[in-house]
This record gives structure tokens, C-alpha cells and sequence, in this order.
């Protein structure tokens, strides 16, 4: 699992017919005090996120095992909303 923040959303009316009704957002790694690092990644919405949330997403082989993406074509998801996060006794998000 990786932290991350939702910047932005994909559009794609013509798609693999496996992948219709899935939303499309994409999201920006973010490394433990809340940075952004390396590259963006579009990932399937399983939970229902808006603009700027931040979450928690899976890749590879985890991405397909949410009750919205099994057995699709998906290579990373995102499986919850991040209300707060902690490292050590600093509190560094909080929704």
C-alpha cells in the first residue's frame, strides 16, 4: 500500500467493456511526511474519493483483489480515504 493524493481524473469513453463503470482518477505518491515523490499513477476508484483527498492504493496483482476490481484489468486501485496519519508522535495529515 501506498500513500497518495487524488490531482486529477480521466476521462475514457471507449474502454476495455470489463472496465465500465469504474472511475478513473489520478493520484500522486506521496513519500511519509506527505511530499509528493516519483511519478503520477491512474488508479481505479473502489471508495468513492473527490478532488485532493488523500489515499491509500495498491498496484500490481493487489490492485485486483477490491470487490470493484476483481478480475478486471486494473494495475493499481485506490482502496480507502486517509482521515490522519502518523510517524513516530507527529501527527503529519489530518483531515
Amino acid at each position: 500500500m501506498q500513500l497518495a493524493k487524488v490531482v486529477g481524473t480521466v476521462v475514457a469513453t471507449r474502454k476495455e467493456s470489463s472496465l465500465d463503470g469504474l472511475k478513473f482518477l489520478v493520484v500522486h505518491p506521496l513519500d511519509e511526511t506527505g511530499k509528493p515523490t516519483g511519478g503520477q499513477v491512474v488508479a481505479a476508484d473502489a471508495v468513492g474519493v473527490g478532488p485532493d483527498e488523500v489515499v491509500l492504493i495498491a498496484a500490481g496483482s493487489s490492485a485486483r483483489q477490491t470487490e470493484a476490481t476483481n478480475n478486471r484489468p486494473v494495475d493499481a486501485v485506490i482502496m480507502a480515504i486517509v482521515d490522519a496519519w502518523d510517524v513516530g508522535d507527529r501527527t503529519q495529515y489530518k483531515k
